[in-house]
């Protein structure tokens, strides 16, 4: 796996993306939008940035913002942008975050670096053809929901690429079902982890082998959470307490940009 260094210029890039992207409505914290920038700058390999899930546009324009410094090319922003999780549709069927999706990457300066689909990842999906070396999956927490996103493009992700998950650590069990049982059971994977409610790793067919003792490690701490948020509702009481209590034994500080660097080539055995 060829050796990545991390931009001198990437802390002030990620500054000036954050900047931007604080200032869109959305569910994504500092730390993991640092994450998510340095993994666009630094990640190797070549292909496309792949992002399922842009609700109104937060992510994107992090995205967006680093891609657009480097020549990375456009981020593809895939939404149907009619989520039932966040839009009350019972009462307005019409219901859509498009249009302030679409008002915020314009105002953001980055609109021509995004490749928008209004659509689901299944219908991009199935007739994709370009190599990923970044996959951001945001979209539909349920399980068939995070399994179909990864599944529809995991094929297409490049050797030294990264798969990264939103909400593996709140209550949803897609997020952190495809994570446990398709990324860290896999000897196809190497380093991984969690910032926040992130949950990344990297694509390594060829010696995936070699961090097979870091991912047991944090599938250890991760998998008790999926017993807990299998059925998709709100918890209460003991349950949440619980759930909390196995959460609280999750590593998930935020890393800098060389220690994440770092991680890619740490084999913990």
């Amino acid at each position: 796996m060829a050796a990545m260094e991390v931009p001198r210029d990437l802390n002030a890039v990620l500054d000036a993306a954050w900047e931007a992207a604080r200032k869109v409505p959305g569910y994504l914290m500092e730390n993991e939008a640092r994450l998510l920038g340095t993994i666009a700058a630094c990640a190797p390999g070549a292909g496309s940035i792949v992002e399922i899930g842009s609700f109104k546009g937060k992510s994107t324009v992090m995205l967006a913002t680093v891609a657009a410094h480097y020549g990375l090319g456009k981020i593809v922003a895939i939404d149907p942008h009619n989520s039932p999780e966040l839009l009350d549709l019972k009462a307005n069927p019409e219901a859509s975050t498009f249009q302030d999706f679409l008002n915020h990457i314009e105002a953001a300066g980055v609109a021509e670096h995004v490749e928008v689909h209004r659509a689901y990842s299944r219908d991009v999906s199935s007739d994709w053809d370009r190599p990923i070396r970044f996959l951001w999956i945001d979209g539909d927490h349920t399980y068939e929901g995070a399994k179909t996103d990864f599944d529809g493009f995991f094929p297409h992700v490049v050797a030294g690429g990264v798969v990264a998950l939103h909400d593996a650590l709140n209550v949803f069990s897609g997020p952190i079902r495809v994570f446990v049982e398709d990324m860290l059971r896999s000897e196809h994977f190497g380093a991984a982890g969690f910032v926040h409610s992130i949950a990344w790793s990297q694509y390594r067919p060829e010696d995936g082998k070699t961090f097979e003792e870091q991912r047991a490690r944090l599938e250890r701490v991760a998998a008790p959470l999926i017993p807990i948020v299998r059925e998709d509702k709100p918890l209460h009481g003991l349950k949440k307490i619980h759930f909390k209590l196995k959460r609280s034994r999750v590593p998930r500080a935020a890393v800098d940009p060389s220690k994440w660097l770092s991680l890619l080539e740490r084999v913990q055995g």
